[in-house]
């Protein structure tokens, strides 16, 4: 008898041990599939455009100050060249008439976030709120519509590339960083830009940094020398029918026969 009991006590030891070991295996496996599903399902936005042109786009972040945009205007109509501004909505309180000078100029204008916070840390509202009260600022001025958001200090998450998508704004990075705003000489910046640019490539300048007038006539002639053509980022992205890979470069989608949407 006593034999028994103790081998039914066994068994069902073992049989605990092993619903443990399978609960705990469930956990972990649901925990994986959601960590993959989350990298699956991760929003990135555009850093550059896959395209067979050599094409590039100039971009110019504004928040702080304003007295080198005119000098910037001047240079890039000097080449015929038309870039994308990315502005704060207190730069364009400050510089109301600077931004009817780069739109007058021919210049592609974006927002910068009206307050320029770390969107991530705000709620889905206040990213709305951040998105709408600065491309409605611009809007009244231009008569635009404001298609494109470069999120401040290029920081990002699910939902706001989510509230980008449902306000129909395409959020904007880049792949080439000049680093001007480290203080780097004309020809560091030039440096670093001529190396990285490739076709599709998006440049981040900003229109107050230290060496920006000195260098900007320098990188466009070495792109011009490498056969490079210039257009603002509304004009090089895919508006509609595409997707972002991984590392940001946006891809037109296609057909299943082959053809591009």
């Amino acid at each position: 008898m006593k034999i028994a009991i103790v081998k039914k006590s066994i068994i069902t030891r073992i049989c605990a041990l092993c619903l443990t070991f399978l609960f705990a295996s469930a956990v972990v496996f649901s925990a994986d599939r959601a960590t993959f599903a989350n990298a699956v399902q991760r929003k990135i936005p555009v850093y550059k455009v896959d395209t067979p042109d050599k094409i590039v786009s100039l971009t110019f972040d504004a928040a702080w100050g304003a007295d080198k945009t005119l000098a910037i205007l001047d240079i890039l109509d000097q080449y015929d060249i038309k870039a994308t501004f990315f502005l704060v909505g207190f730069w364009v309180d400050n510089f109301n008439d600077m931004v009817k000078q780069i739109d007058a100029r021919g210049h592609e204008i974006g927002t910068h976030s009206e307050t320029h916070p770390h969107m991530p840390k705000l709620s889905q509202q206040q990213m709305k709120d951040e998105l709408y009260i600065s491309s409605k600022k611009i809007s009244d001025i231009t008569g635009k519509k404001t298609e494109l958001f470069r999120p401040p200090f290029g920081d990002y998450n699910n939902t706001l590339v989510s509230v980008c998508e449902q306000m129909d704004i395409i959020p904007i990075q880049w792949d080439v960083d000049s680093l001007d705003w480290k203080g780097l000489s004309a020809s560091q910046i030039h440096d670093r830009v001529a190396k990285k640019v490739t076709n599709g490539s998006i440049v981040l300048f900003h229109n107050n940094s230290d060496n920006i007038v000195e260098a900007l006539p320098l990188v466009i002639q070495t792109l011009q020398l490498k056969k490079f053509s210039f257009a603002p980022v509304g004009k090089v992205v895919y508006k509609n029918n595409y997707f972002v890979d991984n590392n940001g470069v946006q891809h037109k989608k296609e057909t299943q026969q082959g053809d591009i949407l």
